[in-house]
């Protein structure tokens, strides 16, 4: 967040909603998120499929849409790379205290890009109206105006590519409370159209407050160091967002056990950071989901406050919560990472491909007339800057290994190219084609696919 000085002659703080907005006596509205600088999209809202060669270095293409002529509401689609199946599809809504912050800006594109490639996912990012000049209710409107229409799939990515079946709703902050309410919304008899419940919901430090404070609300500022969101900041923003229409005491912001536990979803996840004033509403929230009888999975991000994620996406906290968010999202029991989808043999890159070198010393090299041999290969990466081992074996012959020994350590060579950061265990499954090679009997490079089992 950045701070900034009031304007020339702007006069005394009205209302003091740091650190997203400050409002003077004057009228003077003075914006203080940053990262709000527009990501074009990579492709125009004509284009029906995505186009080899203009994705993102994640492998996502992104395209905006008008989901509503009369209100102006529109969305931005990510769609990960080397799509083969329906994808989940994830209505995200951006945080920023209903005040601030865009679909197509740079901190929130950045984050809807990683989950669609992370989670192999379509989601649609809401750019639903702001206060103060639409108030609260409009970006709940916005927010069921989107739902309906994408569960329409009335758009060509959404008919080629979503599945109907598998729809989630997802946020931070702020945005988690308005995918709160499209959810209650969706229980009641505006909810009838759909086919099938909302698979889940994300929540992620969701805003959520109230009349009377929590003990832990209450002992904030007594903190050594104070939170990001100042509790009296907090007992602002629900007057100010609604024009002065509703208090604190609101069930939209208040949610009680009843709206809660009766949400149309299988699933949950709810996110929760340590130094988050807003934490221990958020473990309500969730225990509040459990005892509807959902399957809840609680995140806390130990020494963390409030959207840590948006603005350290690298740290291994935020690391760690967008693998939670994609394996809810996803959760099979081995699901591909998309960021290493190198979309199915289209294309090869060293530092993200497979590389198979089958050696053997007591047999001639093969020689340039040699058949081809296709592949697949599996194993276990060990470490984040050495290869892998594992086994190799023919797509023709699925009982027959490419290479010998149950690791083919001494005869095989699978590497992940090279990566940076703390070691880890994952699984990994790749396809490609062994060709005649006179350095050994056979080499190939295939498309490697990192796989979280």
């Amino acid at each position: 967040m950045a701070r900034s000085s009031p304007a020339m002659g702007a006069g005394s703080i009205a209302v003091d909603l740091y650190p997203f907005l400050r409002v003077y006596e004057g009228g003077h509205i003075e914006r203080l998120v940053r990262n709000t600088a527009a990501v074009a999209p990579s492709h125009d809202g004509t284009m029906t499929a995505p186009a080899a060669g203009r994705l993102a270095r994640d492998g996502v293409a992104t395209r905006d849409v008008v989901i509503d002529e009369e209100t102006g509401v529109s969305a931005r689609l990510f769609l990960p790379g080397g799509v083969r199946t329906r994808l989940p599809l994830v209505l995200y809504f951006h945080g920023g205290a209903f005040v601030t912050g865009s679909a197509f800006g740079r901190l929130f594109h950045r984050y809807a890009s990683s989950l669609a490639a992370r989670a192999g996912a379509l989601v649609v990012s809401v750019d639903y109206r702001l206060a103060p000049d639409h108030p609260l209710p409009a970006a709940f409107a916005d927010g069921w105006a989107a739902l309906r229409w994408a569960t329409s799939l009335a758009d060509p990515w959404l008919a080629r590519y979503a599945d109907p079946a598998r729809v989630f709703l997802a946020g931070e902050s702020a945005g988690a409370t308005i995918a709160h309410n499209v959810a209650v919304r969706a229980a009641g008899p505006d909810g009838d159209y759909m086919d099938d419940d909302i698979e889940g919901v994300a929540l992620l430090q969701p805003c959520f407050w109230g009349k009377k404070r929590l003990a832990s609300e209450a002992a904030a500022g007594e903190r050594d160091e104070p939170p990001m969101l100042a509790p009296y900041r907090l007992d602002a923003l629900w007057p100010y967002v609604t024009g002065g229409a509703a208090g604190n005491d609101d069930p939209r912001i208040d949610p009680p056990a009843e709206d809660v536990s009766s949400l149309p979803c299988r699933r949950a996840l709810v996110a929760v950071a340590e130094k988050d004033v807003l934490r221990e509403r958020g473990r309500r929230y969730a225990a509040q989901l459990r005892r509807g009888g959902r399957d809840v999975t609680l995140v806390e991000s130990e020494g963390e406050d409030h959207c840590f994620h948006l603005y350290r996406p690298a740290r291994p906290s935020a690391v760690e919560l967008m693998d939670r968010v994609a394996e809810f999202i996803s959760p099979t029991s081995c699901r591909l990472q998309q960021k290493d989808l190198l979309h199915h043999l289209h294309g090869w890159q060293h530092n993200t491909s497979l590389l198979l070198d089958e050696y053997d010393h007591n047999t001639r090299a093969a020689s340039s007339g040699a058949p081809k041999r296709d592949f697949i290969a599996s194993g276990e990466w060990t470490d984040a800057t050495s290869s892998c081992s594992g086994a190799g074996r023919k797509l023709d012959r699925p009982k027959a290994k490419v290479c010998g020994g149950p690791t083919c350590k001494a005869q095989t060579a699978l590497v992940i190219g090279r990566r940076t950061g703390k070691a880890q265990w994952y699984g990994f499954v790749g396809i490609g084609s062994l060709m005649p090679s006179r350095a050994h009997k056979y080499s190939a490079s295939a498309t490697a696919l990192r796989v979280l089992c």
